[in-house]
């Protein structure tokens, strides 16, 4: 059973809960804001379980009040957010939309009106459908625009903002979305996909220097998707395989980041895929940052597959009991390999889990409440293993639960549910769950 407590962790270690834009603001052509890649890909028959888009989602835009309270009454001290590019810079470049400034505005200010500290992700996926149309991440140019618009949210909400994220999940927006196609902007082409990686790292890198010269006092990092990786089987090629696809899934974004280029295994295995780097860009990646995020869910147990895509290894499914509703291994153990991993092998700055959370089949009892015991268990148990962590040596400033509400889960739509607050997307009611009360239970003592 879960043991660990709040007061087992350090009195300056943020508690908190995480959100993106595309997924809860709703008000998709409100107020100069225009589409973005998942606006265009969700419109497309096919693309989302069930035909759903993210046009209303949690209609956040417009609940932004009720969603701040929320956050106070969950009692944490931390509230992670991302601007809409699209809404800020509705072509991606040029012209600057000032209504969704505002907005954002509003949303800075009303968390530290009650007490609550600003993690702000600049990117969460939506890129403008315009620079999509111009070539997307895999060209150069994107990642000059990006820069331009850190330096627009930058000057308008650093004198607040001081903690920073560049990029979400940088694995999601480019392989997921250029290669596996299974994400915005829906596309199948692995040269493309690896040039789009180089091009979100080399954005990051470019955004840094921006960031400290706009923001006084500027804590700067990335967010990761990592996985702790096992083989199938005890065999040699399993073996191989796995490291070959650990080059891919975690070691093709850490390496850069830590001044070490890209894995030579990697790009041998990529060949004629391999992105094409300008000089000085690797430099520019590795840039100093203060934090590194880090996302986990799952590990991946991997085989051998000579037609397993570029690196030639297969995900396996666990045989577990103990899942998600996406069918996830539950594997808290696994969180603290990765992070002692982490440590072992690139001896970062301070790590926050930036996102860490379930998908259950809420259902909405008769007394109206939402029992969703199993959602707490699971957090708990993580929690457990962020503290076995920190006992191994491992520098964790936080720990964000994803996410505050119910959202849009890109392309399983509004089939799944994280949220520690049940959303009736219908009527847009607002409902603590189980879990969020324990949440807030945890956070007291």
């Amino acid at each position: 059973m879960p043991r660990s407590t709040r007061a087992q962790f350090p009195g300056d270690f943020r508690w908190g809960v995480s959100t993106s834009a595309l997924q809860i603001e709703g008000a998709s052509d409100i107020d100069g804001r225009r589409a973005s890649v998942w606006d265009s890909f969700a419109a497309e028959p096919g693309r989302i379980r069930n035909g759903d888009r993210p046009t209303l989602a949690c209609d956040h835009y417009h609940h932004l009040e009720e969603d701040l309270d929320l956050i106070k009454a969950l009692g944490v001290g931390a509230y992670r957010f991302s601007v809409s590019w699209p809404r800020i810079l509705p072509t991606g470049t040029g012209a600057v939309n000032e209504a969704g400034l505002v907005f954002y505005d509003r949303l800075v200010d009303g968390l530290l009106e009650r007490g609550v500290e600003p993690w702000l992700t600049l990117y969460h996926w939506d890129l403008p459908q315009p620079l999509e149309d111009a070539g997307g991440w895999p060209r150069r140019e994107t990642a000059l625009a990006f820069a331009d618009f850190a330096d627009v949210v930058s000057r308008r909400l650093g004198d607040r903002v001081k903690r920073w994220i560049t990029h979400n999940e940088p694995w999601c927006s480019t392989i997921k979305g250029y290669y596996e196609g299974e994400f915005a902007p829906g596309k199948r082409d692995l040269a493309a996909a690896m040039q789009a990686t180089h091009h979100v790292l080399l954005s990051h890198g470019l955004a840094l220097p921006v960031l400290r010269a706009n923001v006084a006092a500027a804590q700067c990092g990335i967010a990761l998707s990592l996985h702790p990786i096992h083989t199938a089987s005890d065999s040699e090629a399993d073996h191989l395989a796995a490291i070959r696809h650990d080059g891919l899934r975690n070691r093709w974004f850490l390496d850069p980041l830590h001044g070490r280029g890209y894995p030579e295994d990697v790009l041998r295995e990529l060949g004629t895929a391999a992105p094409d780097i300008v000089e000085g860009d690797l430099a520019t990646i590795a840039g100093k940052t203060d934090f590194l995020g880090i996302n986990y869910y799952f590990r991946e147990i991997v085989a051998n597959d000579p037609k397993g895509g570029p690196m030639r290894s297969r995900v396996v499914e666990p045989d577990a009991t103990d899942v998600t509703g996406f069918g996830w291994e539950v594997y808290p153990e696994g969180l603290t390999e990765l992070l002692l991993r982490v440590k072992r092998d690139y001896q970062p700055v301070p790590i926050a889990i930036t996102e860490n959370g379930a998908t259950y089949p809420d259902e909405v009892s008769a007394d109206g409440a939402i029992h969703d015991e199993r959602r707490a268990v699971y957090i708990h148990r993580h929690i457990d293993a962020l503290k076995a962590a920190m006992d191994g040596g491992v520098d964790l400033t936080g720990y964000f639960v994803w996410s505050l509400l119910d959202n849009f889960e890109w392309a399983e739509g509004y089939s799944k549910r994280f949220g520690l607050v049940h959303v009736d997307f219908p009527t847009q009611k607002r409902t603590m769950k189980d879990s969020g009360r324990w949440f807030t239970d945890f956070l007291k003592g």
